[in-house]
Order: C-alpha cells, then structure tokens, then sequence
C-alpha cells in the first residue's frame, strides 16, 4: 500500500504481486475468521480480536515483502488514489490502474478460495446482511482513515512506517468502525464467498464498494488539505 519507487519492475510483475497480495489478505481474513469461528464458538468478541489480530499482522507482514515490487496496493481505492495523486507527473498510468484493479479483484476471489480449501469450507455466498445506516457511514471514515495514513506518511517521505502503520490502522478500525473496516472492494468482494461472520451478503456489497469510494474521496481531500506536495519529515529539534 505504499508508492512504488522510480525504479519499478515490469508491469506483469507488479500485477502478479497485486494479485498474490490481494489473495494472501483475503485469505488471511476469511482463514482467521473460520478459525476464530471454530475456537471461540461463543463468544463474538473474542472472534473479533482474534480476526483482528490475525488480520493487523498479516497485512502488515505482505506490505512489507511486496511493497518494492508493486507498492503493495491491495486495494482498488488506494491504487485510484496513487494514480490521482500522482497524475501529473504520470507516476501510475492509466493501463496500470485497469491491470492492478483487475487483478487485485481476481486475487481476492482466489483468496477465498484458498481459505474455504484449507478449512474444507464449502464455499458458498456469505447470508451476513451488512447494510445499516451507521455500517456505511464506518466504510466511509475506515477508508478515509486508510487512503489519509498511506499518503500522509508517502508525501512526508517516511514510507519505511507505511507497513505496520497500515496494520495497526486497520487492525484499530476494526474495532472502532461499526463496519468493522472491509475498506476495500477487492477484499469485500472476496468475503461473499465465506459465510461466516467475516463474510458480507451479495446485496451489501454494491453499497459497501460505493461507500469505499466515497471514503477514497475524502481521504484524497484531506490528504491535499494537509500534505499538498511531498516534502521531507520535520527535522527533529534539538532543543
């Protein structure tokens, strides 16, 4: 989920990264909550923690291997907010931002995949109805929150942070978000597939992604009204 430097490999190489990535995270949130599901049967919250916890550490543990090849995106709202941010300068074209959706897209329905076949899971369509009034209004500030803290941290020149600062964010916006933070399309279309609490219904996905797309707005917004161009970190004070 951070910029891609100058210096980047072929195209098919950073799809192949976005894919596996996208896949890895769908994964990583479909599998812990299956196995939060079996370990704590009854108890909601713990299985919340545990999915959480799972997903902070995963997340932060792909961004870190991937990152230098396709800037570890995994998410169709921070590769549209990469490419408007960085549109003048031509930093991630057109071509590229059709081929890193797409496959981050088919990603996470392997993702799911994956994780249904580890836990010999049926896969079906999730029957988890998500769409409430305050459930869309936590996609709108989980994705702001999101697209603000990558970009904050890449216009500041401290990217080295931009992977545990991503977990711990998304691991937090689980809890504090009613929506418990999907905040991604990719990974929100992958979790049809996973009826289990991790899962979301075929109906509430359009209102979801719609909501994440509003919410990459604003993030955008804010990352403009605060961090307008790059610029190197504060210089500490010595006194």
């Amino acid at each position: 989920m951070t910029i891609a430097t100058a210096a980047r490999p072929h195209l098919w190489r950073r799809l192949a990264a976005e894919f596996l990535g996208t896949g890895l995270l769908v994964a990583i949130v479909i599998g812990s909550g299956i196995a939060a599901s079996c370990l704590s049967p009854y108890d909601i919250g713990l299985q919340l923690l545990e999915n959480s916890v799972a997903t902070a550490l995963g997340l932060t543990v792909l961004i870190l291997v991937l990152a230098p090849v396709s800037g570890a995106h995994f998410n169709p709202v921070v590769t549209l907010a990469d490419w408007w941010l960085g549109r003048r300068t031509g930093h991630l074209p057109l071509v590229d931002v059709a081929g890193y959706v797409v496959a981050q897209i088919l990603g996470g329905l392997g993702g799911a995949a994956l994780a249904n076949t580890m836990f010999e899971t049926a896969t079906s369509f999730s029957t988890t109805e998500r769409v409430a009034g305050g459930h869309l209004v936590g996609e709108v500030v989980a994705t702001a929150g999101l697209v603000l803290v990558i970009f904050a941290l890449a216009r500041t020149r401290r990217g080295h942070i931009v992977a545990p600062a991503v977990g711990a964010y998304i691991g937090a916006a689980y809890w504090f978000t009613s929506s418990t933070s999907f905040a991604n399309p990719a990974v929100t279309i992958g979790r049809i597939f996973s009826d289990t609490f991790a899962g979301i219904a075929p109906a509430s996905v359009l209102p979801f992604i719609g909501m994440q797309l509003a919410g990459g707005l604003v993030g955008i917004l804010l990352v403009v009204l605060f961090f307008p161009t790059t610029r190197p970190p504060a210089a500490p004070r010595l006194a």
